[in-house]
């Protein structure tokens, strides 16, 4: 079930009320059906999964919390990677594995022949299976114990919000919630109301707009060049902000309704002055997730310096991979990777070039310089995420560089109407002058939304709505993290 289908539209008013009108001690099992039923409606089998997953970590959990040596707790933990991780690479991986093995098998004419399978890719898994995943790790820490009531795990496990998308919650923030009392809160419900109108205005109007303008370009790489790829390159980077961020915030504000704080998973991300930065503002729950069970764990920056840069490496490689099955996705999270290393080896040698420049002194050009520099290493790294395949992106990159006067016309993109350009940049616009206001003037979604002055926050609410029903595509499109 989409969030922007009339489906939601329906499903969700329906659980609001029954999950105010019905006793508390009773609505856990009002959210895990409604949440069991939100998954099935993409394909029903596969909620077979999310239970096995469930199941497997919940009775670990137990048996881990029985024990009270650490290293006895171990065989179990090993036991809840294998299952989720045995699942994520059979559904995920194999495919990907087994053909470059065939690749590089026949280049010795060595006989190799695995069946490729023909799966759909269960939604979401790598969303789930990183959040219940984080509850088996964290109870092998001693860092929580075990949740004996299985309705409410399987609930935390498949909570319909954020299951197919994130944020990816971790066990200490979101299970106590289950257990709290919420009485309905007018303030609360149209707050969280109001962060799903922003969240449809991201995904309707900026996202699924920009969508066409980027697959014709993408889908066709040999045939652009130039501004042309540019473009579309910049409308990718503002395509799937607004897609991911504006499901993270639709996911936020239904929570809300209900009295549950998922944490913020972004943060005006292209505002930030560096790449350390961005990905302190880009998926935060998915980096945080990395940062405290991948990057940590290997040791951090608390080793010797090759070290550290290995471990920085290591962690965005696996990012990368965790996007999707494909070459395209391992070189964008290298090439993340590789930033950090450069920026960490470069740091004196720009702290010369910034005072020599005298840019210490002109800390407002600075800091434009800082934006512009982080956006564009972005976009570089953006080619490989989107681009259908690797030798695509460095077509991409080539015809990049083909810049022709002739292009410097609002008919730009062949079968992309002039209107169309300016509408996206408009929108686009408009956006980034909120997320502006945002940076520099608090950390309301919208500030014209939570004026004290009546008319200026119903007049708010109608352009924002005369905007979103008058321009946004509703075509029902998929979430583009719905296939990781």
């Amino acid at each position: 079930m989409l969030f922007n289908s009339i489906q939601f539209l329906i499903f969700f008013p329906i659980v609001i009320c029954l999950y105010f009108a019905i006793a508390y001690r009773y609505r856990w099992i009002l959210l895990l059906m409604a949440s069991y039923y939100f998954y099935m409606c993409w394909k029903p089998e596969y909620a077979v999964l999310i239970l096995f997953s469930t199941i497997v970590d919940y009775f670990v959990a137990i048996k881990m919390g029985s024990i009270t040596e650490k290293p006895k707790r171990k065989k179990w933990l090993y036991l809840s990677l294998a299952s989720n991780l045995g699942l994520l690479f059979s559904f995920k991986y194999f495919n990907f594995f087994s053909e470059n093995i065939q690749f590089l098998i026949d280049k010795f004419n060595l006989f190799y022949d695995v069946p490729v399978f023909d799966i759909l890719l269960p939604v979401g898994i790598s969303f789930y299976t990183f959040q219940t995943l984080s509850y088996s790790i964290d109870v092998y820490n001693g860092k929580i114990a075990p949740e004996r009531h299985f309705g409410i795990f399987a609930l935390y496990v498949s909570f319909f919000p954020q299951l197919v998308a994130g944020p990816i919650e971790r066990p200490d923030r979101l299970l106590p919630q289950f257990r709290k009392k919420f009485d309905f809160d007018y303030n609360r419900v149209v707050d969280g109301l109001k962060m799903m109108a922003w969240g449809f205005f991201m995904k309707l109007v900026i996202a699924d707009r920009l969508a066409p303008i980027v697959d014709t370009v993408y889908n066709n790489p040999a045939n652009y060049k130039g501004l042309q790829v540019i473009v579309a390159t910049f409308f990718f980077a503002f395509q799937i902000f607004g897609d991911f961020a504006g499901y993270s915030i639709i996911a936020i504000g239904a929570a809300k309704i209900m009295g549950y704080d998922l944490m913020q998973n972004f943060k005006r991300p292209y505002f930030a002055t560096s790449i350390r930065e961005f990905w302190q503002r880009w998926h935060i729950s998915l980096s945080t997730w990395f940062r405290d069970y991948v990057y940590i764990p290997l040791g951090g920056n608390r080793v010797v310096k090759w070290r550290w840069y290995y471990n920085l490496m290591i962690t965005f490689v696996v990012s990368g991979i965790w996007h999707g099955a494909n070459w395209t996705f391992l070189i964008w999270g290298f090439l993340h990777g590789f930033y950090l290393v450069f920026a960490i080896l470069s740091e004196n040698w720009r702290r010369k070039i910034t005072f020599s420049l005298g840019l210490n002194q002109r800390p407002k050009l600075h800091y434009l310089l800082q934006i512009s520099t982080t956006f564009c290493l972005a976009l570089l790294a953006w080619i490989f995420f989107r681009a259908n395949s690797v030798t695509d992106a460095f077509i991409i990159i080539q015809n990049m560089f083909q810049i022709e006067a002739a292009q410097f016309t609002l008919k730009l993109i062949p079968r992309v109407q002039p209107y169309e350009l300016l509408l996206a940049f408009t929108f686009i616009g408009i956006m980034e002058i909120v997320h502006g206001i945002e940076e520099w003037g608090g950390e309301k979604i919208v500030h014209p939304l939570y004026s004290t002055n009546p008319i200026v926050r119903w007049t708010a609410y109608s352009l924002l709505l005369f905007i979103t029903l008058g321009f946004g595509a509703f075509n029902s499109s998929d979430f583009i993290y719905f296939q990781f």
